[in-house]
């Protein structure tokens, strides 16, 4: 019977041992796993790409400093995430205190990054499981700039840029880009890649350019105009007209022989200048025919002269129209 009992107990001893075995087994795997500082950070990374800022900004126990906030939410900060691949979340390595640094590696456009996420351990749960949380700290900044314009594109979001100048907090890693996309005006795309809290990140400058439809609507009003001019001249039968171009003869004119036609047309450029649009200086060609009378010998000869000319005109631009005010000189 004693030899029954002892059996009995080593049975269960053993089965205790097994339970607590696999107990310490199944902690420690919680805790290398779903309890593990890799956690929040896998969290973090699934609201960034789902376009979640609010539950990012929780996560990551962020201040948001004093700047524009339209990359952190939605559309925006989906495309900073989306760019995000082949990541690799390294061993938490031990830092001074309860905390760790988790290191991750990942791609953005083909090239190879790395940021550094710092923990700290914040309690037990269940008595056994850890918990952990990301170390509060201000978001980084990016600075945009843009030449003569007050609107931009970032990361396909409409934002201002008040004096042509603005700051947007960020998530980090992310890639943000700006634009401006205007049918007058457009400024190739600029690039931020932020791999961290605090690695500096270089401000991007927009170098706003003149359009193809910006010249071209010009160039019609230039053409308008001076088309306008000529028809004008021949009309009033003056080789001094109220235009850019004229000719000066000392012979007499036959009344009703002149005619003036534009034979080169300005060439446009269009270029910011103190806070401003200008066009350069319109240099262009006319030719003046007709019928003219020697003052000496009284003789009839033909009149045709072609003549250089030049003006300035003041451009003003919104987002649907264009108009010129030639500035002539007589």
């Amino acid at each position: 019977m004693s030899q029954a009992l002892v059996r009995i107990a080593a049975g269960w001893l053993l089965g205790l041992m097994l339970a607590v075995a696999a107990a310490v087994v199944a902690v420690n795997v919680v805790n290398n796993t779903m309890a593990s500082p890799h956690q929040p950070v896998r969290e973090y990374l699934d609201a960034l790409q789902s376009g979640e800022g609010g539950k990012a900004l929780g996560l990551l126990r962020a201040t948001v400093p004093s700047s524009d906030a339209s990359m952190l939410d939605g559309t925006a900060l989906q495309t900073a995430a989306s760019r995000i691949t082949n990541v690799k979340l390294g061993k938490p390595e031990p830092r001074e205190g309860k905390r760790v640094a988790v290191p991750m590696e990942y791609t953005i456009d083909g090239s190879q990054l790395s940021t550094e996420f710092l923990l700290e351990k914040t309690g037990t749960e269940w008595l056994f499981f850890n918990t952990w949380a990301f170390v509060p700290a201000p978001l980084p900044k990016v600075d945009v700039s843009v030449v003569n314009a007050v609107e931009a594109t970032m990361n396909g979001v409409p934002v201002n840029m008040p004096d042509g100048r603005n700051t947007f907090a960020v998530f980090y890693p992310g890639e943000y880009e700006a634009s401006v996309n205007g049918a007058y005006f457009a400024a190739a795309p600029s690039r931020a890649t932020v791999t961290g809290r605090d690695v500096p990140v270089a401000p991007l400058t927009l170098l706003t350019q003149a359009t193809q439809k910006l010249k071209d609507d010009v160039g019609a009003k230039v053409r308008e105009f001076l088309d306008s001019c000529a028809a004008e001249a021949t009309e009033a039968q003056r080789l001094q007209p109220d235009c850019p171009f004229y000719h000066v003869s000392r012979n007499n004119i036959t009344a009703g022989s002149i005619k003036w036609d534009i034979t080169e047309y300005p060439e446009i450029n269009i270029e910011p200048f103190d806070g401003r649009w200008v066009i350069a200086p319109l240099d262009g060609k006319a030719k003046v025919t007709g019928q003219q009378q020697d003052s000496f010998s009284g003789a009839y000869f033909p009149l045709n002269e072609e003549v250089a000319f030049s003006f300035t005109t003041r451009l003003d631009v919104t987002s649907d129209a264009v108009n010129l005010t030639p500035q002539l000189t007589y």
